[in-house]
């Protein structure tokens, strides 16, 4: 499975702005520690920001910060928020070569699973524990 670069910002600046929990941290900040341009890094802010997981406040002054307690966010949440629903694709569907129908329906079937798999043990995370390098155990499958 791959992550969409959407999702790898949100978790950068999630991740910022939980090492950096006493002040407003700006987008210009963000930007330098995740590699990002300015521009995509404002559009995924205010996704998150809608989605609650940030406050932000505009001006010269501005900046953005956690809208919860890192205990409180769960990994799993952010990756479905940004990622959506595991998306599955017809095989072969429509082409010359085709496709055996079952065979298809159960592929997908199967990748929902995973996916869904995925899903249930990011779940199991929360943004403190990935901050807390202390805590291993909570990375770890129970």
């Amino acid at each position: 499975m791959r992550i969409t670069k959407r999702t790898n910002i949100a978790m950068c600046v999630l991740m910022y702005c939980a090492a950096n929990p006493n002040r407003l941290v700006t987008k210009h900040e963000i930007a330098a520690e995740c590699n990002a341009s300015e521009n995509h890094l404002a559009q995924v802010i205010h996704k998150l920001a809608l989605l609650g997981f940030l406050e932000t406040q505009r001006g010269r002054s501005g900046g953005v910060r956690l809208a919860h307690k890192q205990e409180d966010i769960c990994i799993g949440e952010i990756f479905r928020a940004i990622e959506g629903p595991f998306p599955v694709e017809e095989c072969c569907a429509g082409t010359e070569v085709g496709c055996d129908r079952a065979a298809t329906e159960r592929l997908q079937d199967i990748l929902r699973e995973a996916a869904e798999a995925f899903y249930t043990r990011l779940d199991q995370v929360t943004l403190a524990a990935l901050m807390d390098a202390t805590d291993i155990s909570a990375l770890s499958p129970s």
